[in-house]
């Protein structure tokens, strides 16, 4: 039976997963490395945040460049639009740092999930034999 997305067991995490999530999280949007390890909750809520805030941040370039354009006419009269930006950059910087949190989780539980295979090489044997044994024809 597949778990929910609510329940509180967790699927083991491999160290490789656990990383390749990192990296994702970190490095390119946050939330879809949670997703990759199977964080539903919290890489939904990560996405949306990274989302929004990059959201935010076009609706201030956007309205930054209509007041610099409507400038170069003369005929708009510039008014202080940086508070949308700014909200965009909190947003997108509290979805990293989530995304930050869940990505040491993850890479914490990865290693003390990982098995371990002793890894054990043959011995040599006691006596070589002096020739290589004859193959019969």
């Amino acid at each position: 039976m597949p778990l929910k997305p609510s329940s509180p067991r967790r699927k083991a995490v491999s160290r490789t997963t656990a990383r390749n999530a990192a990296w994702l999280n970190q490095a390119a949007t946050p939330g879809l490395g949670s997703l990759l390890a199977g964080r539903w909750i919290a890489g939904i809520g990560q996405l949306l945040l990274a989302v929004a805030g990059f959201v935010f941040v076009v609706v201030w370039f956007c309205d930054v460049m209509i007041q610099f354009y409507g400038q170069i006419d003369g005929d708009v009269q510039p008014h202080p639009v940086g508070w949308i930006g700014e909200i965009g950059v909190v947003l997108f910087g509290a979805a990293w740092l989530w995304a930050l949190v869940t990505s040491l989780s993850l890479m914490a539980r990865g290693e003390s999930e990982e098995p371990t295979v002793p890894q054990t090489v043959p011995p040599p044997p006691a006596n070589p034999p002096a020739e290589p044994p004859k193959l019969s024809s």
